[in-house]
């Protein structure tokens, strides 16, 4: 292994763990805070069938996926999912609260834009190599 290769990949599984537990503290909340319920309501308010049951299963992937991801195994699939359901996030929620976390706004979509760069990044870094037939 090259001796840049190292730290890069180093530095990447940092960022995967940062993510898992981001992700994976993002499900605790909701539960501890019994805001699984009022998700899938919010879900349902926007359109969505089967409000609760996607509420339950976003929750379930945080809190199941996370460790997976953070310990390196099926980072790519794990990292897709994730990022569909934060870009889900954004559409809905953050996006029409405009850009900004804090400061000059409040909920915006800076924050999980990141996120969903990070996600993506993963999922590109670990995705599978197919080699032609020569």
């Amino acid at each position: 292994m090259p001796s840049a290769e190292l730290p890069a990949r180093q530095a990447l599984a940092f960022i995967r763990v940062a993510l898992a537990a981001l992700l994976f503290i993002h499900g605790v909340a909701r539960v501890l805070a019994d805001g699984v319920a009022p998700f899938g309501t919010f879900l349902e308010s926007q359109g969505f069938p089967f409000g609760l049951a996607i509420a339950w299963f976003v929750t379930v992937f945080e809190l199941v996926a996370a460790p997976v991801f953070a310990s390196g195994r099926w980072v790519s699939p794990i990292a897709l999912i994730f990022a569909a359901i934060y870009a889900c996030g954004i559409w809905l929620v953050h996006a029409p609260a405009g850009w900004f976390v804090v400061g000059l706004g409040r909920n915006g979509a800076e924050y999980s834009v990141l996120i969903l760069v990070c996600l993506l990044a993963n999922a590109w870094a670990h995705r599978r190599r197919v080699s032609l037939p020569k």
